[in-house]
Parts: structure tokens; C-alpha cells; sequence
């Protein structure tokens, strides 16, 4: 290390460090709960049998989480999308769960099959949605990110949203790298075999 402290002492100085994480953690939590939620409009997507309202997300439940994905042009979001479906059951156990790309329904398909993925995915197209939720950047492309919300009497709240980006806390891969000497040390998410299929169609 470059400051020549003994594992020892670094230890409980990261110790120290997480301590105070989570803390900061426990504050985000607080601020959360007082955030007034926002009624959203009932967008439309595109699902596998045709076109499917963000109300038919919920598929019966209160909670619904929806995976803002920049699509399989994207490695990280691929990556990402990974991790979700490892611990899809266990997320389905709570709330609807579902990730929107602005991919069509057929690529979506290719790529969840190859990658074994088990969660349903729509069709965002022209990335209205996320566009919507504040999901695109200033060139109108999509940015990644997740939103949670609820069903109150009919009508659709966002109660939450969050960015995605590495060392974020919705991805493992990033937080064990940080482990190792040097971090990632230039590691990337290679691409999806479905982004190589189609630019190598593209020549």
C-alpha cells in the first residue's frame, strides 16, 4: 500500500470506512422514506404477445421494479442484467420485476435465450419510457438505471430511481475487483454474443 500501513491496521481502517458506509446507507434509507412519490402516465410498451401497459407490469402485485437497459449494444448492461437474473427468484419473491430496452421484442428473445435469462423483458421503443423517467442523456440516447413503483388505488407512483454505473450497488463484479491489487485493473464486460452477431452482420 502507499502509505506502507500493515494489513492489520488497513483492515480495521476499511473496517472504520464500512462503518461509516453504513451509516450513510441508513441516511439514504431515511431520506427515501420522506420522498413524496410521483404519479407516472400508464406508457406502453412492447411485449412478447404485442403491446403491454406499464399498469400490466405488475402482473397483480403492489411493487414493481423496472431495469431502465440500454440493450445488447451495451456490455454493461448486459453484465448487470446477469447479476439480476441470479437473483431473480428471490426479487419475483417480493415484486414484479422487469427489464425495458429499447431493443425489439425479437432481439430481446435471441439474447435472453443465449444468456438463459428469466425475467420478462419489454420493448421501449424509441426509448419513450425512459426518456419519460429522466433515462436518457442530452443526445437522446438511453442511460441505465432501475425504478421502483407502487400501485395506489389504480394509479402508478415512482417511489424510487437510482443510476447504474460500475461500483454502483446493484452489480458484484465491480466490488470484488476493488479487492484485488490494481482494482479492475482495465477489465471490461465483453460484449453480448447477440451485439457480436449483429455488427458482424453490419460488416
Amino acid at each position: 500500500m502507499s502509505d506502507g500501513i500493515s494489513y492489520a491496521a488497513g483492515k480495521d481502517r476499511l473496517a472504520a470506512l464500512r462503518s461509516r458506509i453504513s451509516d450513510l446507507r441508513r441516511e439514504i434509507r431515511e431520506v427515501q422514506g420522506a420522498i413524496e412519490p410521483e404519479q407516472v402516465a400508464d406508457h406502453e410498451f412492447i411485449g412478447a404477445d404485442g403491446p403491454v401497459r406499464l399498469s400490466n407490469l405488475f402482473a397483480g402485485r403492489r411493487d414493481l421494479f423496472v431495469v431502465h437497459n440500454m440493450g445488447a449494444s451495451c456490455p454493461n448492461c448486459t453484465l448487470w442484467a446477469d447479476g439480476y437474473n441470479g437473483v431473480y427468484r428471490h426479487l419475483a419473491s417480493r415484486a414484479s420485476f422487469v427489464v425495458a430496452s429499447p431493443d425489439p421484442t425479437d432481439i430481446q428473445r435471441r439474447l435472453a435465450e443465449a444468456r438463459g435469462w428469466r425475467f420478462p423483458m419489454v420493448s421501449d421503443p424509441g426509448s419513450a419510457f425512459a426518456a419519460a423517467m429522466g433515462y436518457v442523456d442530452a443526445a437522446g440516447r438511453p442511460r441505465p438505471g432501475v425504478s421502483a413503483f407502487q400501485l395506489r388505488d389504480g394509479a402508478i407512483f415512482r417511489v424510487a430511481d437510482v443510476g447504474s454505473e460500475p461500483l454502483d450497488d446493484f452489480c458484484i463484479v465491480w466490488h470484488l475487483f476493488e479487492m484485488l491489487p490494481g482494482g479492475a485493473d482495465g477489465w471490461r464486460a465483453e460484449p453480448s454474443e447477440e451485439a457480436q452477431a449483429s455488427r458482424a452482420a453490419r460488416g
